[in-house]
């Protein structure tokens, strides 16, 4: 099939270049020439395991096309896949400037029938104002249909490829099967193409992401109860997931998610309710322990030190919101570091990918210190204070961060470490929700 992607984000760079690695013809649009550039040089803009290599193989086959031409891209193609970015407005709902001009685009640029996919997250009812905005705009045939991504930020290569599900939103049965011929290739193993209405393939967007957002939010709670009674929440983790009604899945106790997806995703639909008289209560009360469990280590670091902590350096290993990404989006270290500043701490940091990124989200003139090596990050420092679970940082040289530390003191941000062992080598322990 001949395929357009508007916008060449996260998702739109991973979903037009899984198309074409599984035969379809793919060109990829963005307005921004430098970055279309990039990626015909084969530079990619964004950190996927994975993903170069096939961007690389498939531009070189000829299957996968970079562009900044628009109507051209619209014009040559089958269907035609949007994906800009929904950013967050001010009242938490869902910007979508950019998504109703590339509505306009492909309406200005119609010649003859195509299909219509919206990949963009999107509020619930949003098909229906893109199919109005088209139609009012051309005299063409053509279908909208609601096919939201749901890619995890790491192993998004491998999500498309082989997906739990695929979510197909449309009324026509035509439509359908040519979404479905096109997913084929995904789904050889037997997980399901579910097909639904327009507004029930948003809805189930937003509920995925709300839902899994709330388990963690669920689990960080519990582990603040924990602490205060004395038990691990390691232990009740594995006592509660075992039980197959609940699972194993974003049941781990830490610092808070962030991300383009969770933080965005909770308050649009928060949003979409109050705009129908509702309040989401559960999810509400989701994002507001997410942003108190954002400064659990802050909290820690205060009250270890005495509050007294001007002047002291502390080492952070870890910035992007989780590991295998350089996301900074709504990442807890941003709100961990500006904390720290605040209270006239000296920050080394280290992240084995997102420290470039992570320069973008700090203030112009900030003092953190990043470092290229993450004993580096220690020497002469108060405290260790580890924020993303990279698979580097499980397995250190404990006697090396102990001699480079001013004081052996562990902040464990996302309970990787056994906190007997760590006691048992003379550090101070402090993890999530554990006695």
């Amino acid at each position: 099939m001949k395929i357009c992607v508007l916008g060449t984000g996260y998702v739109g760079l991973v979903a037009g270049t899984c198309f074409a690695e599984n035969g379809s013809e793919v060109v990829c649009v963005d307005l921004n020439k430098e970055k279309i550039d990039r990626l015909n040089r084969g530079d990619i803009p964004i950190y996927e395991p994975g993903l170069q290599e096939l961007v690389v193989r498939n531009t070189k086959e000829g299957r996968l096309a970079f562009s900044t031409d628009g109507p051209a891209s619209i014009r040559k193609s089958e269907i035609v896949f949007i994906a800009v970015g929904t950013p967050s407005s001010f009242d938490g709902s869902a910007d979508l400037d950019l998504f109703m001009k590339a509505g306009e685009t492909i309406a200005g640029n119609l010649n003859g029938y195509k299909i219509i996919v919206n990949k963009s997250t999107v509020p619930v009812g949003t098909a229906a104002k893109l199919d109005q905005v088209i139609r009012a705009k051309t005299n063409q045939t053509f279908d909208v249909v609601s096919n939201p991504e749901f890619l995890k930020e790491g192993t998004a290569i491998d999500d498309f490829l082989k997906p739990d599900r695929v979510v197909i939103g449309t009324a026509e049965e035509s439509v359908y099967k040519t979404m479905a011929k096109l997913y084929a290739p995904f789904v050889r193993q037997g997980n399901p193409i579910v097909w639904m209405s327009n507004v029930s393939a948003e809805m189930t967007k937003y509920a995925a992401n709300c839902f899994l957002a709330t388990k963690i939010s669920f689990i960080n709670e519990i582990a603040d109860l924990c602490e205060l009674v004395g038990a691990d929440v390691e232990s009740v983790r594995k006592g509660i997931t075992t039980d197959s009604r609940i699972g194993r899945h974003f049941l781990y106790a830490g610092v808070g998610y962030g991300g383009s997806c969770f933080p965005k995703d909770v308050k649009a639909l928060v949003k979409t309710a109050k705009n129908n008289g509702m309040e989401l209560q559960i999810v509400e009360a989701a994002e507001r322990v997410n942003e108190k469990q954002k400064t659990f280590i802050f909290s820690k670091i205060e009250k270890h030190f005495n509050r007294a902590l001007k002047g002291k350096t502390v080492a952070l290993w870890g910035l992007s919101f989780k590991p295998n990404t350089d996301d900074m989006r709504e990442a807890p270290s941003l709100v961990i570091i500006d904390r720290l500043l605040k209270a006239g701490v000296e920050i080394r940091a280290y992240d084995p990918i997102a420290m470039g990124e992570a320069k973008k989200h700090l203030p112009v003139g900030s003092s953190v210190r990043f470092v290229d090596n993450p004993y580096t990050a220690l020497e002469g420092a108060d405290a260790l204070a580890l924020v993303t679970e990279w698979n580097e940082f499980r397995n250190p040289d404990f006697d090396r961060v102990k001699s480079l530390l001013k004081s052996p003191v562990i902040f464990d941000g996302r309970n990787i470490y056994d906190p007997q062992q760590l006691r048992d080598l003379g550090f101070s322990y402090y993890g999530v929700g554990r006695p």
